[in-house]
């Protein structure tokens, strides 16, 4: 990678950030924490958005450092948001989505019943980011969250795994090294390219039908690559690279999850297509 390139792509990320502080004060305000107005189970959908919207973080995230960003700004657009944390390691706090995918999963599927339960809503939309746009995949499939979910929209998904730039090719050279990743941190085991849980829940396809799939990437992706193996095929699918909608947009895995409001505003478009506006690089304004 050229040097200019390393300095560039935190610079991109920096001048999205700094665009955010011209947003309404709404929106200010509402970025503080839950008790701002996400995780409310006295929320009831309106109308014009009828399902609540479930936030599942990425691996090493949690419910409310991985939605700083998102939660406030789908919030004061009118939607009831509630973010889980899953996948915790004993010992490990904060830390969260370490544990094997497939428990994470049966987490959500738990989550979502209290959520709908709290709502009245008869479906909920899914957003995550990182393994949280893969995980929720394995609900829909096998633990019939079909019936309960209208779109999975991910946001740098490690659907088909990583191979991290090559370095996971490295791990027979060292033996023992994917027993150890294994035995202690499941989730990360489990997202390598070709491990047996991807190929379980890959197999015969990677969709189900009745729900709308979105699927959010990054070029400059350096966590889940190749970043191209985060799109899904299948009815229902529509996969967006980033840099279509904003060429100048340089953010990379974690940004686009944690703070890009060019990505969240495809986010809203994904969750109500019937009133999605084109996202361009000035939707950091929005």
């Amino acid at each position: 990678m050229l040097p200019w390139k390393r300095v560039l792509r935190p610079l991109a990320a920096l001048l999205l950030t700094a665009a955010a502080v011209t947003v309404p004060a709404t929106t200010a305000q509402a970025a503080g924490a839950p008790s701002s107005g996400w995780n409310n189970y006295s929320c009831r959908p309106s109308a014009a958005h009828p399902r609540p919207v479930v936030l599942v973080h990425g691996t090493l995230g949690n419910s409310v450092d991985n939605w700083l960003g998102l939660a406030p700004y789908l919030k004061v657009r009118g939607y009831c948001v509630f973010s889980l944390d899953y996948g915790q390691l004993e010992g490990v706090p904060f830390f969260h989505g370490l544990g094997p995918v497939e428990k994470s999963a049966a987490q959500l599927k738990g989550f979502v019943d209290k959520v709908l339960a709290a709502t009245g809503a008869a479906e909920t939309d899914v957003v995550g980011h990182s393994q949280g746009g893969m995980m929720p995949r394995y609900y829909l499939k096998f633990l019939g969250g079909a019936a309960r979910v209208n779109a999975l929209v991910g946001i740098a998904p490690s659907n088909h795994g990583t191979d991290l730039n090559g370095l996971t090719r490295l791990l027979p050279y060292f033996p023992g090294a994917a027993d150890l990743l294994s035995k202690n941190t499941p989730a990360l085991a489990d997202q390598v390219t070709g491990s047996a849980f991807l190929a379980k829940l890959n197999a015969g396809g990677d969709t189900v039908p009745g729900v709308r799939y979105t699927v959010i990437a990054t070029r400059y992706d350096e966590v889940v690559t190749p970043w191209r193996s985060q799109y899904l095929t299948g009815p229902n699918v529509r996969n967006v690279l980033l840099q279509d909608l904003c060429p100048l947009d340089l953010s990379e895995h974690v940004a686009v999850g944690l703070l890009d409001r060019v990505v969240f505003h495809e986010v809203a478009n994904a969750l109500d297509p019937g009133r999605a506006r084109p996202t361009t690089c000035a939707s950091v304004f929005e």
